[in-house]
C-alpha cells in the first residue's frame, strides 16, 4: 500500500496572523511531529481568497496502520480534546493516497 498524506485545513478563533494564532501553530507542530509515525510534518498559511481556511497541516505515513496508531496515539488525543477542540472554529480533512495508473 502506499503511503497516506493526511492534511487538514483550519481556521482559528484567535484569528489570521495574530501571536495567539503563531503560538498555536508552533506549539502544535512540536506536539504532532513528535508522534512516532509522523514524517514530513509541515505547517501552511493560506494566501488564496478563494480558500475559506486559514492554515494548514500535512504529513506523511508510511501506511495504513502508521496513520490508525497516530491517531490513537495519547498525545494526539490530549491534543485535540485540549487544543483542537477548543482553539479551531472549523476544519476540513483530506487523506490521500498517491495515484498510479
Amino acid at each position: 500500500m502506499s503511503s497516506i498524506t493526511h492534511m487538514v485545513t483550519f481556521t482559528l478563533y484567535v484569528g489570521k496572523d495574530t501571536p495567539e494564532a503563531e503560538s498555536f501553530l508552533q506549539e502544535s507542530q512540536t506536539a504532532l511531529e513528535a508522534i512516532p509515525g509522523v514524517e514530513q510534518f509541515q505547517v501552511f498559511r493560506q494566501v488564496s481568497e478563494k480558500n475559506e481556511f486559514d492554515y494548514s497541516f500535512s504529513m506523511v505515513f508510511a501506511n495504513q496502520a502508521a496513520y490508525d496508531a497516530y491517531n490513537n496515539h495519547p498525545v494526539h488525543v490530549q491534543y485535540v480534546a485540549e487544543r483542537w477542540e477548543k482553539e479551531v472554529s472549523r476544519f476540513q480533512e483530506i487523506d490521500l493516497i498517491q495515484h498510479t495508473t
